[in-house]
């Protein structure tokens, strides 16, 4: 496989789609159209250290529960559940965006950092956007007053059995990265 050259086909300001021509492994010219939020994109940059977002999954203790939240996904016509996330703003660290938007998404307040993931890649097939997973303990009242106008967002506080039951509920739209760790906390109890 070897890339030849990448174009920009939109301009917006956080997402733009661009086109690679490479070569497959036969040598032969092949085209892919994806969406980056990078300008250049990563492939172009070779910047893969830092990622564009965090999604944060927070075990709240007083409660002792996962926090997760219900918000209305333009792209998909309703809600969905998942964890609070965000972009990364200019000259922020991961923790600092963590701490950031698990309050103005849930109202809540990071108490410990357990873990962070390494930028991760959850649909290379169309773009190159990475997170970086933040686990964490927070506490606090849910509350959405600092949530934008344009966010519609319900924290849910979920324990093992909760989370088994969400996630053999078909008729439920989820985040992967939600499902996979609810899946895991369900049968383990643990993160």
């Amino acid at each position: 496989m070897n890339i030849l050259r990448t174009h920009k086909l939109t301009d917006l300001p956080h997402l733009n789609l661009y086109r690679t021509h490479y070569e497959d492994r036969n040598g032969d010219p092949k085209a892919w159209v994806f969406a980056s939020r990078q300008d250049p994109p990563r492939l172009m940059s070779g910047q893969w250290e830092t990622p564009d977002a965090v999604v944060i999954v927070p075990y709240h203790v007083s409660r002792h529960k996962l926090v997760i939240i219900e918000e209305f996904r333009v792209v998909l016509g309703g809600y969905q559940y998942g964890f609070p996330a965000g972009l990364m703003d200019a000259g922020e660290t991961v923790v600092e965006t963590c701490r950031r938007e698990l309050f103005e998404e849930t109202g809540l307040s990071v108490h410990r950092i357990l873990r962070q993931s390494p930028p991760v890649y959850s649909s290379s097939g169309i773009t190159d956007e990475a997170v970086s997973m933040v686990f964490v303990e927070c506490d606090g009242t849910p509350s959405n007053a600092a949530n934008e106008s344009s966010e519609d967002i319900r924290t849910l506080f979920v324990g093992k059995d909760e989370a088994q039951a969400l996630c053999a509920d078909t008729d439920r739209r989820m985040d992967v990265k939600t499902w996979v760790v609810l899946s895991t906390f369900a049968q383990s109890g643990t993160l």
